[in-house]
């Protein structure tokens, strides 16, 4: 179709080698990826040197290098092939692939017209780490809900703010409104796969804690907690009773931040968490943080950058995304100068990635929006999205552009996109 994607990876992989590429190719594309040199989903034994240091050129190649040159590389290849350049350069990922479109965008922007970067890995220095928090928070506190008892506390919470948008719809338009205290729970019995339970105030104390997310010992808040709304036991998990750490935000503790891959990342203290954060935004801000809020390059390049995210993402808070959206626009000069070119869109109960079992409705077409974003000036201002659910009906959805939220307009069915319009967020 005249044009290249590149595909991005996921984890501590740096490419994509099947669903996605595939997909790229089938749409037409010249497609290219990279495996960074180094790339598995979670092996991380490139990380340190014989010596027990941090390999930094392979860490580079993680964190950046391997992508630009994938860029370069890739628009060569086609140049040779088709005798003429790609009449436009395209990167799409999610997570580990939306922080390297946002790498991208920072670093090198000149290598991609349009970047498609979702439920983006960046300030991957402080949210790796803050994503070890729950199993910090049970190992402290002794106390180890199933994931019966998890999903009882999510469910109350979407029941009590599932209105905040207007409409009974099984998701929270708005986490960030949502008062919820885990505490009313106290003392209700439920079923767990045949079993009567109780949930006690130890279980809703960390949920509280998870929710809240991770603070120093004085109490100032480190970094955003898992939203309301999405699934505990994805980064809290627990199986007969021992603690199941989600292996990303692990291996980064354990391997790259202290240097001892073989520690059991469950059995940090709070002291010894609170400077596992801070060492690690000290040694790899700079590396692979992937935070900066200058993007005056890219915008002086003409790209365009569109992102979407799930408030209900279980392994990335969207709430760090939006924060770094808004430190963008305290960088360039408000929101208008950044939406000529950067756009977020966050999607009310939707999970990380729109992954299996994902429940909340999701884009359709992000990478066509992108598209006619750059070759025909046509810059969404909703993206529409969809869900199907277990029932075989459809849900749709259109998602507002940030800081805008969906509200129900007071009539029509819940189920369709045209009972909602987008509101500036009531807080």
């Amino acid at each position: 179709n005249g044009r290249l994607q590149t595909v991005g990876g996921s984890a501590y992989a740096a490419g994509d080698y099947g669903g996605q590429l595939a997909a790229a190719v089938q749409g037409g594309y010249a497609a290219a990826t990279t495996d960074a040199g180094v790339s598995t989903y979670t092996d991380v034994s490139w990380a340190l040197t014989a010596k027990g240091a941090i390999n930094r050129p392979l860490l580079e190649n993680f964190a950046s290098r391997s992508e630009h040159e994938t860029a370069v590389l890739a628009k060569q290849v086609v140049s040779g092939a088709y005798g003429h350049p790609a009449a436009h350069a395209y990167f799409n990922g999610c997570s580990t692939g939306g922080r390297q479109g946002y790498m991208e965008a920072q670093r090198h922007p000149d290598d991609y017209d349009g970047i498609a970067a979702h439920a983006p890995a960046i300030s991957w220095d402080a949210f790796e780490v803050a994503t070890l928090w729950p199993q910090v928070v049970m190992a402290q506190s002794h106390t180890y809900p199933t994931k019966c008892e998890f999903d009882a506390f999510t469910a109350a919470a979407v029941t009590a703010c599932d209105l905040t948008d207007g409409a009974k719809d099984g998701a929270i338009g708005d986490p960030a409104a949502c008062d919820y205290d885990p505490r009313r729970l106290i003392g209700t019995r439920i079923d767990c796969d045949g079993v009567p339970t109780t949930i006690t105030a130890a279980d809703a104390a960390v949920v509280r804690e998870i929710w809240d997310g991770p603070r120093s010992g004085r109490g100032t808040k480190l970094w955003y907690g898992t939203p309301v709304g999405a699934d505990l036991s994805a980064l809290a998990g627990v199986e007969d009773g021992i603690a199941q750490p989600f292996p990303v935000p692990a291996a980064w503790v354990t391997t790259f931040v202290r240097k001892h891959p073989a520690e059991d990342a469950t059995k940090l203290s709070y002291a010894e968490f609170e400077k596992a954060f801070r060492q690690s935004r000290a040694e790899f801000g700079g590396v692979i943080g992937t935070d900066d809020p200058d993007l005056s390059g890219f915008r002086r390049s003409g790209g365009k950058l569109l992102s979407w995210q799930g408030l209900a993402d279980q392994y990335i808070p969207a709430a760090g995304t939006a924060a770094y959206r808004d430190r963008v626009e305290d960088r360039m000069g408000g929101a208008g100068r950044v939406d000529d070119f950067y756009r977020l869109f966050l999607a009310p109960g939707t999970d990380h990635c729109a992954g299996p079992g994902n429940t909340g409705a999701a884009p359709t077409d992000p990478l066509g929006a992108l598209v006619d974003w750059v070759e025909h000036g046509k810059a969404p201002d909703t993206l529409p999205a969809a869900v199907t659910r277990v029932d075989g009906r459809t849900v749709t959805r259109d998602l507002c552009r940030y800081p805008r939220v969906s509200r129900y307009t007071g009539h029509g069915d819940v189920d369709e996109a045209s009972s909602f319009r987008c509101v500036l967020p009531r807080r």
